[in-house]
């Protein structure tokens, strides 16, 4: 019982910052799992993980669907672009050397951060109309701002089947690279990036969580998601308001901040 109670309070943590930057908590959440209960399984721990990012994504959702910062449209074309490669991703993580892995990824999260905490400026009002197969995007939020951005969605599909794959074969949800990658290379304004990515994940996480359920990996985590569900429940829409009072440079450090963190973690458990 005390355990049970003891992973809430990490859940409401990882929701809440999960949320703020878009990244639906996996990142925070394998590590401490890992560090937990360092006998469980691989596959079990990332099952964990998934469906605990299902709930966050799903509440923190919510939240940002009545604040209207949403791209459903664009949403929608990536969350499917990510089905196949994380389905293939819950299927291949007891068969592929996590350490090894964990190496590569780790020094990866690592550069990402650096590139994120060094880069001047961002993109809110970056704009790219008219340019050959790109498609432009209008969006106004519940507080009457507008933003307006253009991106090339060929490029984006590519990026969601990679980051579908990485996310359920880590377990970590996948925000920590959509989110980056929506912001600099698919031209998205901050807020909207966190709050799509969020939504994004819904779906990922839910494909990722099905394939260990059928596979059984998740019957000896049930009471641990339960706990860290409701958790994240409650700290995803504080996430989501936190995130409208902040400004988008500051959402990026946190989570460049946030991918440094976690890759010195990874690669250090993997040693």
């Amino acid at each position: 019982m005390m355990n049970f109670l003891f992973l809430i309070p990490i859940g409401l943590l990882v929701g809440g910052f999960g949320t703020l930057i878009g990244a639906g908590g996996g990142f925070i959440l394998v590590p401490v799992l890992l560090l937990l209960y360092p006998h469980e399984k691989a596959d079990v721990i990332t099952g964990i993980s998934l469906a605990v990012v299902f709930f966050n994504s799903l509440s923190g959702s919510i939240t940002y669907a009545r604040l209207k910062k949403i791209d459903y449209k664009s949403g929608i074309i990536f969350a499917i672009a990510t089905l196949p490669g994380s389905i293939v991703g819950s299927l291949v993580t007891s068969y592929v050397p996590r350490r090894m892995f964990n190496k590569i990824f780790g020094i990866m999260m690592v550069i990402i951060g650096v590139f994120l905490m060094l880069k001047k400026g961002n993109n809110e009002k970056k704009e790219l109309k008219g340019k050959k197969n790109y498609t432009t995007r209008t969006l106004i939020d519940a507080d009457g701002v507008k933003y307006v951005y253009s991106y090339n969605p060929t490029v984006g599909i590519a990026l969601s089947v990679i980051v579908g794959f990485i996310s359920s074969f880590l377990g970590i949800g996948g925000g920590i690279i959509h989110v980056p990658a929506l912001v600099n290379l698919l031209n998205f304004p901050v807020h909207i990036a966190t709050a799509t990515s969020h939504f994004i994940l819904v779906m990922m996480s839910l494909s990722g969580s099905l394939v260990h359920l059928f596979s059984g990996v998740l019957t000896p985590g049930f009471l641990k998601i339960a706990a860290l569900a409701i958790g994240v429940v409650f700290g995803a829409p504080i996430g989501a308001k936190l995130s409208k009072r902040l400004k988008g440079e500051i959402i990026i450090k946190s989570l460049a901040a946030a991918l440094a963190l976690a890759g010195i973690r990874i690669f250090l458990m993997a040693l």
